[in-house]
């Protein structure tokens, strides 16, 4: 497979799973536009095919103004990564409404601007890949955690409609699930956890790994690589999915 001369965007690009995936389309050949709030650690992921853009998804005009500008840098963009997100746990009726919009905002409204926004130039093109970083929990629900979970769902349906609109034309769109990956998320759970129910690092850890059957967590590469086969000619007919990377989980 050669992505060369395709640009692809990655939200949430500077670190875990946005990074591998970005790492995996530049070697590829793939030139990729990772964004983020943090300039400072885009910047440190950059490469030559790597470039840094700071970009906020909850914010309309920073997507539509970030997005435009790396179109007219590096061209139409042929494979969009909605992967920037949020991933909190809280109890619905502990769930007020500054948590759940800041939660549906970056979740549901980030990944509408970033597909929408990367479709005006991708639909100028005859070749798209366009992926959501969902999460199992957009499958089956998880429990402790209502309005992730929702927004997960959302995305998931919103990536099953545009197939359905785009089944004609040369563009995909499916969703890749993982269950718990290995990134910062996880440090930052493990912690909310501890705080929640008073346990122990260890045993906090023990319950995020034990959700995954095969006993480990998953790699960021893991999930890199079911994108890296969404964007080959094997997947053209790979259409309105929800991959699970999960190892085993239903």
């Amino acid at each position: 497979m050669s992505l060369q001369g395709k640009h692809a965007l990655v939200t949430g690009g500077g670190t875990g799973i946005g990074l591998a995936i970005a790492q995996a389309l530049a070697a590829e050949g793939a030139n990729v536009t990772i964004t983020g709030r943090r300039l400072e650690v885009l910047q440190d992921a950059a490469t030559d095919n790597i470039h840094p853009l700071a970009m906020d998804v909850a914010d309309e005009e920073s997507m539509v103004d970030g997005v435009a500008a790396a179109v007219a840098a590096r061209g139409p963009i042929q494979i969009c990564v909605a992967n920037a997100g949020i991933a909190e746990g809280r109890a619905l009726h502990k769930t007020d409404m500054a948590f759940w919009r800041k939660m549906m905002s970056i979740n549901i409204d980030g990944v509408f601007l970033t597909i929408r926004e990367s479709l005006k130039s991708m639909n100028q093109t005859d070749w798209g890949r366009v992926m959501v970083i969902s999460s199992i929990a957009g499958l089956r629900g998880l429990k402790g955690a209502p309005a992730y979970s929702t927004s997960k769902h959302a995305v998931n349906g919103m990536i099953k409609s545009l197939a359905a609109d785009y089944a004609l034309k040369p563009i995909t769109f499916n969703s890749i699930c993982p269950a718990y990956v290995e990134t910062a998320i996880i440090d930052q759970n493990i912690e909310s956890i501890m705080a929640r129910t008073g346990c122990s690092e260890e045993e906090a850890r023990h319950m995020m790994v034990g959700v995954n059957p095969h006993g480990r967590l998953i790699k960021p590469e893991e999930v890199a690589n079911t994108a890296l086969y969404l964007c080959s000619d094997l997947a053209d007919s790979v259409r309105g999915q929800t991959l699970q990377v999960a190892g085993g989980e239903m």
